[in-house]
């Protein structure tokens, strides 16, 4: 069991110290666990099924798949040229904890997650964060997650995809999540709420502050 942690460990991408804190248990403690030395315990067991989606039976035998099926609550947004990763640890962020998506685009290396999602088959994500608002609702309502991909030029964007964005309006940030269109009125694009409740919206490209393209969408259901 203690070599399948390494195995791991290595196909989600992370370093030891970056599984090691996940676990909540130190570095050295955990290179004597991928060698062996010391046995995984049924804590750190439960959080690498729970948390990192690890299937128990693999963990314990080595049968069957790594990690277990894709959600089906999950739903990719893909473009042509997408290639998926078998598995990759996605940062997600609280736009509160960054005070906003620029920020956090900006100094992406210095913002601590809060947690980390792990979905096989996707294309590559750079992070993500929950949705606030109704606008594309009903494919997206408040509190699911969005996984996005960060766009360095808004040149870049590709004409009805959905994507996450940060406006300035009167001097303060709006974040939110649109379809973009092209816009008759020059040097403007066209936000398009998936949402009938809520107009089109042309807005100047230079009030756009920040833009990603969203790549998955994670829906988060209440059990009341």
């Amino acid at each position: 069991m203690e070599s399948r942690v390494k195995l791991i460990r290595k196909a989600l991408g992370l370093t030891q110290e970056q599984l090691a804190q996940r676990l909540g248990i130190g570095k050295t403690a955990l290179s004597m666990i991928e060698t062996g030395r010391a046995g995984l315990s049924t804590r750190n067991k439960n959080i690498l099924i729970q948390e990192l989606n690890v299937n128990p039976e693999w963990i314990e035998s080595g049968r069957g798949e790594m990690f277990n099926a894709e959600p089906s609550l999950t739903n990719a947004f893909r473009l042509r040229t997408d290639s998926s990763l078998p598995l990759q640890s996605v940062p997600l962020y609280s736009i509160e904890g960054t005070a906003g998506l620029v920020p956090l685009f900006t100094q992406s290396e210095e913002v601590t997650p809060v947690n980390y999602i792990h979905i096989p088959n996707l294309p590559k994500c750079d992070g993500a964060i929950y949705v606030v608002g109704d606008s594309m609702y009903p494919l997206l309502k408040s509190g699911d997650i969005v996984l996005y991909k960060q766009l360095h030029d808004v040149n870049d964007i590709f004409w009805g995809d959905m994507y996450l964005l940060s406006i300035e309006i009167d001097g303060e940030e709006y974040v939110t999540v649109k379809y973009i269109q092209k816009s008759e009125q020059k040097g403007c694009i066209k936000l398009v709420s998936q949402n009938p409740h809520h107009a089109d919206k042309d807005v100047a490209l230079d009030r756009v502050r920040a833009i990603a393209l969203v790549k998955a969408s994670i829906r988060m259901n209440s059990i009341r």
